[in-house]
């Protein structure tokens, strides 16, 4: 069955939403960021979808992969949500610029091993 939702489905859901900020926050700067509301609105969006997908993998998974903090995913998520109309987009920056690649790059590794 197709729609089996297991830890490889989340992964997938989780790189598909990582590889999209990736790819539309590449070239940006930190004040191109701040200045465009749909583009910082989008990666949060999108941050918060890839805490979800998280929360939905098995423990097992994630003590396998303690490489991932995934208490600080979580953290993003909460912050994002509880504090939307005023989330520093400092944060979000790096976040997007240094984090993300990082976390696309080892669950990328991750599905391609299996």
């Amino acid at each position: 069955m197709d729609n089996v939702k297991n830890d490889r489905y989340y992964v997938n859901r989780i790189i598909n939403d990582l590889g999209f900020i990736v790819a539309h926050t590449a070239r940006i700067t930190k004040e191109e960021l701040e200045k465009d509301e749909v583009l910082a609105d989008s990666a949060m969006f999108r941050l918060i979808q890839v805490s979800e997908s998280a929360d939905k993998l098995s423990e097992d998974f994630k003590a396998q992969n303690t490489e991932i903090p995934w208490r600080a995913v979580k953290g993003l998520r909460n912050r994002i949500v509880h504090e939307y109309g005023s989330v520093d987009l400092t944060i979000i920056y790096d976040t997007v610029k240094n984090d993300v690649p990082e976390l696309l790059k080892i669950l990328s590794d991750f599905i391609e091993k299996q």
